[in-house]
């Protein structure tokens, strides 16, 4: 209770002079009349209550039964489109038929004329594959040397001339390249001692890997010998990898530093 009120004492009674606190005056922006006209610019009169009055409708436009049904266009008399396709009618049973019209043509004549200047028509070539005799069409069977006649059959294809002259024009750029770049002293070619050298070298650092891989333990229990054992065939697999590439290219280049 002592430190939330104070002791009594005769001193206490002697008036004090109150001290006034001053406070400072209230911030105030500068831009504040320009924010407030900015705003305002960006609103919009109306746009979420609705206007302030509103035309009420007439009592006497209220809806009506069926007002609101979509309406079918008038019915209209069908008629057929008089563009000519129409067939004539059919002659009335008093009309008599048109005599005296015929032809003096030979039909029997003009038939046997036409026959005998035909072409005759070629017979379908066809083959038996049973003993019973059944008929199979010829020329769609495979057995007619068909392919073997056509003119360029046996010939190289074009696409493969083409590809042919790509590969001779890659080739040319590139040896082109190269002896520009060993004229201008940027790389060197690697001469035979010095590639049987490497290679000898790269085999006998994966002989010593592999002898390290095959001594390790069975039980793989531990994460250094995880890491281990993961470790040696990386570094063996990428001794392979630059076996191959120094196998199969006779020719290297290596850059200058």
């Amino acid at each position: 209770m002592a430190d939330i009120y104070q002791s009594e004492s005769i001193y206490n009674l002697i008036p004090r002079e109150q001290v006034k606190m001053e406070t400072l005056p209230r911030y105030m922006s500068k831009f504040r009349e320009q924010v407030k006209q900015e705003k305002q610019m960006s609103k919009s009169a109306f746009r979420t209550m609705g206007p302030a009055k509103m035309e009420l409708p007439s009592p006497e436009k209220f809806l009506r039964k069926h007002s609101k049904e979509p309406k079918l266009p008038e019915k209209k008399s069908f008629t057929y489109p008089d563009d000519g396709l129409r067939k004539p009618q059919l002659p009335a049973r008093t009309e008599n038929p048109p005599m005296g019209m015929g032809s003096k043509k030979d039909f029997i004549k003009t038939n046997a004329i036409d026959t005998i200047l035909a072409v005759p028509r070629k017979p379908q070539q066809i083959y038996a594959d049973t003993r019973r005799g059944d008929k199979q069409p010829l020329e769609t069977s495979g057995l007619l040397p068909k392919y073997v006649k056509k003119k360029d059959y046996g010939q190289t294809p074009e696409y493969l001339h083409q590809h042919k002259e790509e590969m001779r024009r890659a080739q040319e750029e590139y040896d082109e390249y190269v002896k520009e770049r060993l004229r201008q002293g940027a790389m060197k070619q690697l001469s035979e001692e010095e590639r049987q050298s490497t290679l000898e070298g790269l085999k006998k650092n994966w002989e010593e890997l592999h002898h390290k891989y095959l001594g390790l333990s069975i039980v793989i229990d531990t994460t250094p010998k995880k890491y281990n054992k993961e470790k040696l065939e990386m570094e063996m697999k990428q001794l392979e990898r630059d076996i191959d590439l120094i196998e199969r290219h006779k020719t290297i280049y290596i850059a200058n530093n």
